[in-house]
């Protein structure tokens, strides 16, 4: 959804930093590993230990850099197949990272053991959605689309954990549950989506037909 809308805003902001930072010599994978490092370190470091409001700030701060290198890609006239698996790679490790320090949380901290339910959900549905995209255009189907994809989940994810770190009542209740209940929903959206790219691309065998009486 936000990749629809926000795209060309977005773009406005990186293109000129992904230019600059190019025009420094600076590799958009090393920008990509950053990202992934300093995410993964901010939500182990931080969210176990009740420090929501930082956690959720400087995790925002290095996701931010996978908005980057994707436009010094673009800066500097190609891609590498590479780069485009170490990126969804990282995306895939920043995600876990995020919903595992959250749980770390809700189970420790926190207190809030029904509330990691949640998160354990957001963790295996993101990770689902992501693998279903992959695997099925792997095969050459198409799974695209979906309630919630990796921008939603991290934004909700993220605004939640900080206003519960400000001390909003019920901000991360609300946004892991909300989560929780959009991601399983965007898991049966693309295994819908595969099915029918399969049909259309007559690899699903059509029903049999109904006995005659």
């Amino acid at each position: 959804m936000l990749n629809v809308f926000a795209r060309v805003q977005v773009n406005r902001v990186t293109e000129p930093v992904g230019r600059w930072l190019v025009a420094r010599g600076v590799a958009p994978d090393v920008v990509t590993v950053i990202g992934t490092v300093g995410s993964v370190a901010a939500a182990l470091w931080f969210l176990p230990r009740d420090e929501l409001f930082a956690g959720a700030a400087v995790v925002t701060l290095f996701v931010l850099l996978d908005l980057v290198d994707g436009a010094m890609a673009r800066a500097r006239g190609y891609s590498t197949p590479f780069g485009a698996v170490l990126d969804s790679t990282c995306d895939r490790v920043a995600d876990g990272a995020l919903f595992a320090g959250l749980t770390w949380w809700c189970l420790g901290a926190g207190g809030e053991r029904v509330l990691g339910v949640a998160a354990l959900l957001c963790l295996v549905s993101g990770q689902l959605v992501s693998y279903i995209k992959a695997r099925a255009e792997g095969a050459g189907l198409s799974a695209d689309g979906g309630l919630v994809e990796r921008a939603e989940r991290l934004i909700v994810a993220l605004v939640g954990a900080g206003l519960h770190g400000l001390g909003v009542p019920y901000a991360l209740h609300v946004a892991l549950w909300l989560l929780a209940v959009a991601s399983v929903w965007t898991v049966g959206q693309r295994i819908a989506a595969v099915y029918r790219s399969a049909r259309d691309a007559g690899s699903v065998p059509p029903p049999d037909p109904a006995p005659n009486p």
